[in-house]
């Protein structure tokens, strides 16, 4: 069993819906990536075998450690949902007490949880009791300024049984507006003895240092800074560990990623859908390698619905840069 008060991960990639798919994660463990979550999971529809959750949480033989991100409103279908993500090869699993998503939140689910303490540990309870798998918890500050209720429910948590907690230092009320307060984090780190995970607004090796020394965290959570960097959280924990910041893969290695990226989503979704969902991906690690300086060049290319005129497109880019790319 994986073991997360002996090896709590020190860098790992957040839940992210539309994002952290099958083929990314394999990406961010192909550069050496240790610790990546699943998109969320709603623990009802995954019961129900609805194609695009059952999907979410396949990766067993090829994601190590699996970890499965559940979402839900009723205790008894995250029971079963945990059943069932233990079952397809889980090694860890995920409680969703922070999205703070309207289309979530509306249905009293992710970080509306935090409103309601005593039915948020009700789900929590079950879910443990439910699996021999380490359950974790990811929640907010709390639901607004005037309820930072996310120590009590820490404490809470850890008394169930939950064996690690992560905190996006944000309140469900902003979104991701403004600054993450790390040091908010801190009262959640002195509440519990289990390893706390400190997220929001982490995208350099500076960030996660200042992170890790004002929250007391154990580890730091990569989220949207990831996106278009499979590389990330890899390069954030070696400068954590051996100093310095981070270094960006030589352009040949992006490109190598890029191309195996949109060879595995064309392989893992059905038809038309994989090329949809693989040009977000395209777009964004043009954007971080090549700047705003190719947006028509990254408009043409995610117009393409060819996978061999996409492949001849980005091998152009990035192999001989701009000029012949935009030719």
């Amino acid at each position: 069993m994986f073991d997360l008060n002996e090896k709590p991960p020190l860098v790992s990639l957040a839940p992210m819906a539309g994002v952290t798919d099958i083929p990314f994660r394999r990406q961010v463990k192909a550069f050496g990536g240790q610790y990546c979550v699943s998109e969320m999971i709603a623990s009802d529809q995954l019961a129900r075998a609805r194609i695009d959750m059952v999907r979410r949480a396949a990766g067993a033989g090829v994601i190590a450690p699996l970890v499965i991100q559940l979402a839900g409103r009723d205790p008894q279908w995250m029971a079963e949902g945990a059943r069932l993500a233990e079952a397809a090869g889980a090694d860890v699993i995920d409680i969703n007490m922070g999205c703070p998503s309207k289309s979530v939140t509306s249905g009293l689910c992710g970080s509306a949880l935090m409103r309601e303490p005593e039915h948020a540990m009700r789900l929590v309870e079950a879910t443990v009791a439910a699996t021999a798998l380490p359950v974790t918890l990811k929640m907010r500050l709390g639901w607004d300024e005037h309820s930072l209720n996310a120590p009590a429910l820490a404490k809470r948590a850890e008394d169930a049984g939950v064996r690690m907690l992560t905190i996006h230092g944000r309140t469900r009320s902003q979104f991701f507006r403004g600054a993450a307060s790390w040091s908010a984090i801190k009262p959640v780190v002195d509440a519990v003895r289990i390893p706390v995970i400190a997220n929001g607004d982490i995208a350099t090796a500076a960030d996660a240092r200042r992170a890790l020394d004002v929250s007391g965290a154990t580890g730091v959570m990569i989220g949207r800074a990831a996106q278009g960097k499979p590389w990330l959280t890899a390069e954030i924990e070696r400068a954590l560990k051996v100093g310095g910041e981070i270094c960006p893969p030589p352009r040949a290695r992006l490109l190598q990623s890029l191309l195996t990226l949109c060879d595995d989503t064309l392989d893992f979704y059905d038809g038309p859908l994989g090329v949809r969902v693989v040009r977000k991906h395209i777009a964004w690690m043009i954007d971080a390698e090549f700047g705003a300086q190719a947006r028509e060049v990254r408009k043409a290319i995610c117009t393409l619905d060819d996978p061999r005129r996409v492949q001849e497109a980005l091998i152009r880019l990035f192999d001989d840069g701009l000029d012949r790319a935009a030719a």
